[in-house]
């Protein structure tokens, strides 16, 4: 048995219908923007999602170091562990994101391993085994004490029945809307939980599946996997799957779940339309600087990394606009000459941060916070 679909209150469809405004508001300013301007930003957006996701699960990296590791560089400041978790998510992410539009797609037990076995084969054990599931018992631990099961998933012998339960639903058709079908599936496979490892973060990429899968936004705009991990939604997260009890119980109301799932999905496309606002505006700004100061309009791409991320590397410069290794490391030199770049670190590990004759105006727009609003503060019912 699975969790069943909760029937939406008038404050949750509110809700829902100012995250479709918001969502098509969002998809139709992407695709008037040239290719050129928003791949650096998908880049950044699958950056963060991957490192936000790891960090629920203990593996701290930045969403700029995950950024520069997803682009070949080997000189970045992490440990080994991190950087093949990093990779690892990176490579099923991946497929995830050019599964949103195949024609002939179906959910299927082999395709939940394979992405499992993408995500935990550098882990591969006959313990914890990748790609199958789990043929013992699983728990999960107490935060701070883990002599103290906080869940205990269904027993291995259930596994097979729950999860061909699992890809019939997840293939059937129904009514429900597709980001309240997307959250009930991350909530049922996360409860299912059917390898020894990865259960979290398998969870949460199903969900951007389903989400992409439905086509409104690309995948990179989707998830909901950043918001999630910043702190203090990480830990309403943990009280939220705690709410469904110790053991499998799916035969209760999962309401709350729903709510949560709204307000992250809510929160995470102001957050993305804020980015896209921000970068668009920075974007602008340096279009006018560049050409009076001197500098192909090529070096834009280079000066917004800097603004918006807080540094740029020779390789992704170099890849963003299609230069050879001499041309682009000529522009940073002479961007670097003229004081808007500074050089950090040398060799292969070198980075550029603002310099000394950056344009303020440009800093001061990119770094500007923005403010979230709470979508059930003023939803009826």
């Amino acid at each position: 048995m699975l969790f069943p679909t909760p029937s939406l209150a008038d404050a949750d469809r509110a809700v829902l219908a100012g995250i479709e405004e918001m969502r098509q508001k969002l998809r139709h300013q992407i695709l008037d923007r040239p290719a050129r301007w928003t791949s650096g930003l998908r880049k950044y957006l699958t950056a963060d999602a991957v490192a936000a996701s790891n960090s629920i699960e203990g593996f701290r990296v930045s969403t700029v170091d995950a950024q520069d590791l997803m682009d070949g560089e080997r000189d970045v400041d992490v440990s080994d562990e991190d950087r093949e978790e990093t990779l690892a998510y990176q490579r099923m992410m991946t497929y995830v994101q050019r599964l949103h539009d195949v024609a002939d797609f179906s959910y299927s037990k082999g395709l939940l391993n394979a992405l499992h076995w993408m995500l935990q084969g550098h882990r591969d054990t006959p313990r914890k085994p990748a790609g199958q599931w789990r043929g013992g018992p699983v728990y999960v631990t107490a935060a701070g004490d883990p002599s103290i099961a906080a869940y205990t998933a269904p027993a291995a012998a259930d596994l097979p029945g729950l999860m061909d339960e699992l890809v019939a639903w997840l293939n059937a058709e129904d009514e429900t809307h597709p980001l309240v079908r997307a959250a009930m599936a991350h909530l049922n496979l996360v409860s299912i939980h059917p390898w020894a490892d990865g259960n979290g973060r398998m969870s949460r990429s199903l969900q951007t599946l389903l989400i992409a899968r439905e086509g409104v936004l690309a995948p990179e705009f989707s998830s909901i996997e950043a918001w999630l991990g910043r702190s203090g939604n990480t830990w309403k997260y943990y009280e939220e799957l705690e709410r469904r009890g110790s053991t499998y119980l799916p035969d209760q109301d999962v309401s709350s779940w729903i709510r949560f799932n709204l307000t992250a999905y809510h929160q995470q496309v102001q957050s993305v339309q804020g980015r896209v606002n921000r970068t668009a505006a920075v974007w602008d700004l340096l279009d006018a600087f560049v050409g009076p100061a001197g500098f192909d309009e090529r070096v834009i791409s280079a000066l917004h990394d800097v603004a918006v991320v807080g540094r740029v590397r020779r390789n992704r410069y170099e890849q963003a606009e299609g230069l050879t290794l001499q041309q682009a490391q000529r522009d940073l030199r002479d961007l670097a000459t003229a004081g808007l770049l500074e050089p950090v670190g040398r060799t292969r590990a070198r980075f550029y941060k603002e310099g000394p004759r950056f344009p303020e105006n440009v800093l001061e727009v990119a770094r500007r916070p923005m403010t979230l609003t709470k979508p059930y503060a003023n939803a009826v019912g």
